[in-house]
């Protein structure tokens, strides 16, 4: 697949922190429409890797095109790109002093430049959407850390994205709230929404991933369909640390 053909295209990146040096050589493809897993233990770089794509980290070397277009290339006006890209964090990153409808109006309104009563409109929508449509007056503190995490995607989602990146969005979670979440993702998958998740939820791997990949040390290990990685790994590190969790 060319850069062309793929909603992200990820080029021998590499990344350090000094000389620490924590992506090496990776090579993903991300064809549009599709859900990609990363798995790994922690400190294997995926979380960095999910910070490249949006360059919430800047790459340290190799390229990065999503839908054709270079983000890696200085020229590149990053902002507007980032317009397209939407992601969701462990932590939710919500301003207490507003609503939930509030909360997901913001970037529609600084970064998009809509009209109050779009953004609302718009707001309303996503909320609903994630069923929080009933939630949209109550602040943060009012709301569980489920519904939180529901709010910061549709936030999100309120920006009209291509791609959706999460990066452990329910690792924060308490398990009983863990559901609620991984529902609203599984039903952005079944509308065709591409996304680059990285979980350690290992059912929704296997129920909503179209690749599964598994990262160690900074490098893809192994890469597949959920069939093939779980059931049928190539390598022992994969096999090693299926063995653990499962």
């Amino acid at each position: 697949m060319s850069e062309h053909g793929s909603m992200i295209s990820i080029q021998h990146l590499s990344k350090c922190f000094g000389d620490n040096e924590v992506l090496k050589d990776v090579n993903i493809e991300v064809a549009k429409g599709e859900v990609v897993v990363v798995l790994g233990p922690s400190g294997s770089g995926k979380s960095t890797m999910l910070r490249c794509i949006n360059l919430l980290e800047k790459p340290t070397g190799g390229h990065i095109f999503i839908e054709g277009k270079e983000i890696t290339d200085p020229k590149t006006d990053v902002n507007k790109l980032r317009e397209h890209v939407g992601m969701v964090f462990q932590q939710f990153n919500l301003f207490p002093q507003l609503t939930a409808l509030k909360n997901v109006m913001l970037a529609q309104r600084k970064v998009l430049k809509r009209s109050k009563e779009e953004a609302e409109r718009i707001a309303r929508f996503e909320l609903d959407r994630v069923g929080l449509g009933d939630r949209a007056d109550y602040f943060p503190a009012q709301l569980s850390g489920g519904q939180q995490q529901r709010v910061a995607i549709a936030r999100a989602l309120a920006m009209e994205p291509h791609v959706m990146l999460f990066d452990e969005a329910t690792s924060a979670l308490d398990p009983e709230l863990v559901r609620g979440v991984l529902d609203v993702m599984r039903s952005l998958a079944e509308e065709g929404m591409t996304m680059v998740v990285v979980t350690h939820e290992m059912q929704f791997a296997k129920d909503v991933a179209d690749r599964v990949i598994f990262m160690e040390g900074g490098v893809v290990v192994e890469e597949g369909t959920p069939d093939e990685v779980f059931n049928h790994p190539k390598h022992e590190r994969t096999k090693n640390f299926l063995g653990h969790i499962q």
